[in-house]
């Protein structure tokens, strides 16, 4: 089995959600692990279990839309660990609040969206690089938003092919630097940041829906993650770089695609059925 023994890890919003069964794996595998987000809580949660296993683990709490955060993170790591040898930025999201079509979207619901998961992503890797003197590995977490259409949240899906574009970038540029960049691209994946009591996913009929699209029948876990990404920042992976790897059960098609699909068909029969009616009328 691939080992990741003496080697350290960055995982941004490592504290929850995939982040959280990221560090636990790379941990598994044998890192010792760097554990930034916003909320000191979970961070300390997951460095207890990490060190519980006999690893190491650093928690800081870091916002990374903010340079000085990035530096702190990579200070952190270096002073603890000495070296990073595999950063995952995994910290993203899409609000419930961001969510409308492209035609109502404004500036104040486009920038936070693209901000974090775009712009903020960059820096981090960017951050990650320099601090990377004798090599080692990036990888991004994206969404299969990034290769599909997105409706209803058109920014998330944008923000998410661009970072699946700098990630190809980056593997050229960094690729003579020993930094090897790749991305992983989950499907659905519940975790305990996405079945909050607004979230579709607690419904069983969404629940469902979803997992008829999936050709393996169920629905993804973070342990499906952990894994791709152990194995990404292993030596076994050494010539992998520049991929985006999607990891969904071999599912082509989103719920959300054929819900919006379904909405726009309802209203065009009744657009019509309200036509005839004056028309017969």
């Amino acid at each position: 089995m691939f080992s990741l023994e003496g080697k350290s890890a960055v995982v941004t919003g490592g504290g929850r959600g995939l982040g959280k069964g990221i560090s636990l794996w790379l941990a598994k595998a044998g890192a010792n692990v760097v554990i930034a987000g916003r909320t000191p809580e979970p961070l300390a949660n997951v460095a207890e279990e990490i060190t519980a296993m006999g690893r190491k683990a650093l928690v800081v709490q870091a916002d990374i839309t903010k340079p000085e955060d990035i530096a702190r993170i990579v200070s952190g790591a270096i002073e603890t660990f000495g070296y990073i040898d595999c950063w995952v930025n995994n910290a993203g999201s899409a609000n419930p609040a961001d969510v409308g079509a492209l035609m109502d979207l404004t500036p104040e619901r486009w920038d936070p969206v693209v901000d974090l998961n775009l712009k903020w992503t960059f820096f981090c890797a960017q951050a990650a690089a320099r601090s990377m003197t004798h090599g080692g590995c990036i990888i991004n977490i994206t969404s299969r938003s990034g290769s599909q259409p997105n409706p209803m949240t058109g920014q998330y899906g944008a923000s998410k092919a661009g970072v699946e574009n700098l990630t190809a970038t980056m593997a050229v540029e960094w690729g003579h630097l020993g930094i090897r960049v790749n991305a992983v691209a989950p499907g659905v994946i519940p975790t305990d940041t996405s079945g909050g009591t607004t979230s579709s996913m607690t419904r069983p009929s969404r629940i469902r829906r979803q997992i008829e699209t999936v050709p393996l029948r169920r629905l993804g876990t973070v342990d499906d993650i952990g894994a791709l990404c152990a194995f990404l920042a292993s030596d076994e992976a050494a010539w992998i770089n520049g991929e985006v790897i999607q990891l969904t059960g071999g599912s082509r098609i989103s719920v959300g695609y054929l819900t919006y699909l379904h909405h726009v068909n309802q209203r065009l029969a009744e657009a019509e059925s309200a036509k005839n009616e004056r028309q017969a009328g």
